[in-house]
């Protein structure tokens, strides 16, 4: 029992380091971004993955944690396809309207259920699909604005899609086969995503804002948010892993949305961003979605494991009892996840920030 308390504790503990980290590294960037004019968020963002690899570095020599070989093959792979869907969901803001942008990350959930659902065999109950239906019409009501389309800004939402919903998969997957810690992953796959984001990172922000990243005048008040949001950036990116590999993409990414309903609340109240009353009721709804999901989630957990401790006769009379009482049998269980937050027309992903 004080095992299982600790490993609630623990997930407890990553899910309120990703919200407050993730948020307060939202505020700092969006300061930096609309206030001081550095638009530069995927230049940005290789910054923040080399700060953090430095800092894990020193962290593993003072013995702070222990750390283990992965294959090159597969931590290469992660770690560029991390950069390259940070890449990717930076050009589809800057091809796309807001609107569109915000249906991209909507559509990142139902992707992931579909991706692991096909792939990896999970299954998902109606309840669980119905909160994520709550949930995503929430934020939608909330975050949509307009919606354009064009051709290549929806390939390059796809591409964005995909690539994301593959990496957090990947992260989780990796994680339980290999039995590596997510500050295990992340010291080993942070310089591969630094390093493709470094070489890619000026060149997509030159596409965007039109302006060169090694020109631009860095007074120090800029220095000093940089400074500020690349040390925030370690708890950002440690705390991604650590709730991915304690929990699942899908639950991730239901506290991304979360994120973005307290980023709209903080930009109201501390920002002083426009605020209406769709935005209430969109994250109100939000907020009621989260809570059927958690609910529905520990739920099906608890029968679950109930279901485990009974004797093999007990569950065999359970089953059958079942098949008589329910067209569809026995029932099944499974918990699920770059927060991404705009702000004004440029991309922060708090996943990879």
């Amino acid at each position: 029992m004080a095992e299982k308390a600790g490993v609630q504790l623990g997930v407890i503990g990553a899910l309120i380091l990703s919200v407050t980290s993730s948020v307060a590294i939202v505020i700092c960037n969006k300061a930096l971004i609309s206030s001081l004019g550095f638009p530069f968020a995927t230049t940005l963002t290789s910054w923040h993955l080399m700060v953090t690899f430095s800092s894990l570095h020193v962290a593993q020599r003072l013995n702070a944690f222990e750390p283990k070989s992965i294959d090159l093959k597969t931590v290469m792979l992660f770690g560029i396809l991390n950069g390259v869907s940070i890449g990717f969901l930076n050009l589809s803001l800057g091809f796309n309207s807001i609107g569109f942008y915000q249906m991209t990350k909507l559509a990142i959930i139902p992707f992931t259920v579909l991706l692991e659902t096909v792939f990896l065999k999970k299954q998902f109950s109606q309840k669980i699909k119905l909160s994520l239906l709550v949930l995503l019409l929430g934020v939608g009501i909330a975050s949509i604005t307009d919606l354009n389309l064009n051709l290549l800004g929806s390939i390059l939402s796809l591409l964005a899609i995909a690539t994301t919903c593959v990496s957090q998969i990947m992260t989780n997957t990796i994680q339980k086969r290999l039995n590596v810690s997510s500050t295990q992953l992340l010291y080993q796959s942070a310089p591969f995503q630094a390093a493709i984001l470094f070489v890619s990172g000026p060149l997509v922000d030159q596409s965007l804002t039109k302006q060169n990243v090694f020109a631009f005048k860095y007074s120090p008040v800029v220095l000093a948010f940089i400074i500020l949001s690349c040390l925030i950036s370690v708890s950002v990116n440690f705390s991604t892993f650590l709730v991915i590999g304690k929990t699942s993409p899908v639950t991730y990414q239901v506290l991304g949305h979360l994120k973005t309903c307290l980023v709209l609340g903080f930009g109201y109240t501390l920002l002083h961003d426009p605020f209406t009353e769709r935005n209430i009721i969109g994250i109100l709804i939000a907020i009621f979605g989260m809570g059927m999901y958690s609910y529905y989630c520990t739920h099906e957990k608890q029968k679950k494991q109930n279901g485990d401790l009974l004797p093999s006769s007990q569950i065999k009379d359970k089953d059958e009892t079942t098949a008589l009482l329910s067209p569809n049998g026995a029932s099944y269980h499974e918990k699920e996840s770059v927060e991404v937050k705009k702000s004004n027309g440029v991309l922060n992903k708090d996943s990879a920030a």
